[in-house]
C-alpha cells in the first residue's frame, strides 16, 4: 500500500514510545525477554521520495513512522525497504519513467545503509541479517512493490536481484504487464488477462532463477494461484490481510492461505486498518465527501498529492474514527491467529506497511513494535512460536528461494 493511501495522519507526538505493559508482571517480563531475543522482521516499510537526503534522514528522529531512533526504542530489528513505483502506462515512455523512479527509492536505501554503517546495514541473506544482529546493528533487506519498471520483458530480473532485491510483487493497484490486481485501477475492467498475463508466467520463473522471492499481495486472486502453482520456490504475501475476518480484494482467503502453506511459503499479515476492519458504510460514505471536496476522487489524483494536501486530506479522515474505531493490535493479533489456524505455525508472519498507509492503535511506528509480542505472549504463543511469526519463517523462505535459485542457475549452464 501506499502512503497517499493512508487513512489516518499519526496525530502529533504519535512518533513517541507509549508503553502498554501487560497487567501480569510475570507475562510483562517475559514479553521483554522474547522481544530482546527474536529477530523482529517486517516484510514492508514504504519510503518517502526524499528518503536519505538532508531532507529526511532516517538516521535521526522524523515524523515518519520508522527511523533509527524508533526501531531501537520498539525492538524492530530488520525491515524490508521498498522500492515502490506507482502504476502508469505501458508504453515505453511509462516504462522508462518508472524505472528511473525505482532507481530513485532503490539508490535512497543504500545511501541509508552506507550512511550508518554502525547502525544499520544491507542483508541479502537470512546469514547477513542475524550476523548484523549479533553486531548490535539492524538488518535492511529491500523489497519492490510492483514490477511495472521491468518493461516489456523480465531481462532486467537479475540486475535488481544483483543489487539487493529480495522480493518481487507481481502487481500493485492497477493491472499491468505481468497480470491482474487485486484492486483495478479506475476505469479498468476486473480482469484483463484473467490472472498472469504472457509475461507474468515468464516473470515466475525468472524470479525464481534469480533468487528472488515472489510477491503475491496486491495480486488478483487468479493471478496469485496461477503464481503459486507455477513457482518452482514458496511464495510469500509480503503484507496481506485474512478474508475471513474482513472482506476486502487485498486480503487472503482460507484457500489462498492453505495454497501458500502448501507451497511452503509465508502470509505477513498486515497491520492497516481497513485490511483489519473493514469501514463502516457511513465512513466509506465520508471518505468519498471528503475527497470531492479536496478532488481526489481519483487514484491517480490521491497518488499526485503534494506533502501539503497528503496531510490535510489524512486530518480530515480522522474523523472516520468518531464513527468506528480504528483497528488495534488485538485485530492484527486475531488475523494472525486465524492464518496460524488455517496455514499453520510456519506460515505466517508480520508486516506493517508503515509509511504507505499502515499502522494500528498500538502500533503506530516502529517504537511500538514490541506491543505486537505483547499481544502474542498474551494470547499463549511460546517463544519459539514467536521467533516464526516475528521473522523466522520469512527467512526460512528467503533460504529455500536462494537455494533452489542456485539449483536453476546450475541447471541452466
Amino acid at each position: 500500500m501506499r502512503r497517499t493511501l493512508a487513512l489516518v495522519m499519526l496525530l502529533a507526538g504519535a512518533g513517541a514510545a507509549r508503553a502498554q505493559p501487560l497487567a501480569d508482571p510475570a507475562l510483562e517480563a517475559r514479553a521483554q525477554e522474547i522481544n530482546a531475543r527474536v529477530m523482529a522482521l517486517d516484510t514492508h516499510v514504504d519510503i518517502p521520495e526524499d528518503f536519505a537526503t538532508a531532507a529526511m534522514d532516517p538516521g535521526g528522529f522524523t515524523t515518519d513512522q520508522v527511523d533509527l531512533p524508533k526501531m531501537r526504542a520498539g525492538g524492530l530489528d530488520a525491515a524490508f525497504f521498498i522500492v515502490y513505483t506507482p502504476q502508469g502506462p505501458l508504453t515505453p515512455e511509462g516504462y522508462a519513467d518508472a524505472k528511473t523512479y525505482a532507481l530513485n527509492k532503490l539508490n535512497a536505501i543504500h545511501r541509508f545503509t552506507a550512511a550508518y554503517p554502525n547502525q544499520i546495514g544491507l542483508a541479502l541473506t537470512s546469514k547477513d541479517a542475524r550476523a548484523l544482529l549479533k553486531s548490535g546493528r539492524k538488518a535492511a533487506f529491500i523489497g519492490m512493490e510492483n514490477p511495472y519498471p521491468l518493461g516489456d520483458s523480465v531481462a532486467d530480473v537479475p540486475k535488481w536481484a544483483k543489487a539487493g532485491v529480495r522480493y518481487m510483487g507481481i502487481t500493485h493497484f492497477g493491472h499491468n504487464q505481468f497480470g491482474d490486481s487485486a484492486n483495478p485501477a479506475d476505469g479498468e475492467e476486473a480482469e484483463r488477462y484473467g490472472g498472469l498475463s504472457d509475461l507474468g508466467r515468464q516473470l515466475i520463473p525468472a524470479l525464481n532463477r534469480a533468487g528472488i522471492m515472489i510477491d503475491v499481495s496486491h495480486a488478483g486472486r487468479k493471478t496469485m494461484m496461477q503464481a503459486v502453482a507455477l513457482s518452482r520456490a514458496p511464495v510469500i504475501a509480503s503484507h496481506s490481510g485474512v478474508a475471513a475476518l474482513a472482506d476486502n480484494p487485498r486480503n487472503l482467503d482460507d484457500e489462498q492461505l492453505r495454497a501458500i502453506a502448501r507451497n511452503g511459503g509465508v502470509a505477513q499479515i498486515v497491520a492497516a486498518d481497513v485490511y483489519l476492519r473493514p469501514l463502516t458504510a457511513e465512513q466509506k460514505a465520508l471518505q468519498e465527501k471528503i475527497r470531492k471536496a479536496m478532488h481526489l476522487e481519483t487514484e491517480a489524483a490521491r497518488d499526485a498529492m503534494s506533502k501539503e494536501t497528503e496531510a490535510e486530506y489524512n486530518k480530515r479522515l480522522e474523523a472516520m474514527w468518531a464513527i468506528s474505531r480504528r483497528a488495534n493490535v488485538s485485530d492484527l493479533v486475531d488475523a494472525i491467529d486465524h492464518a496460524v489456524k488455517i496455514a499453520g505455525i510456519d506460515h505466517v508472519g508480520i508486516a506493517s506497511d508503515f509509511d504507505g498507509g499502515g499502522g494500528v492503535d498500538g502500533w503506530n511506528d516502529a517504537s511500538e513494535t514490541i506491543n505486537v509480542t505483547r499481544e502474542l505472549v498474551k494470547r499463549g504463543y511460546s517463544e519459539d512460536d514467536i521467533a516464526k511469526i516475528w521473522g523466522g519463517n520469512l527467512l526460512r523462505v528467503l533460504d529455500d528461494v536462494q537455494k533452489i535459485a542456485r539449483k536453476l542457475q546450475k541447471e541452466n549452464r
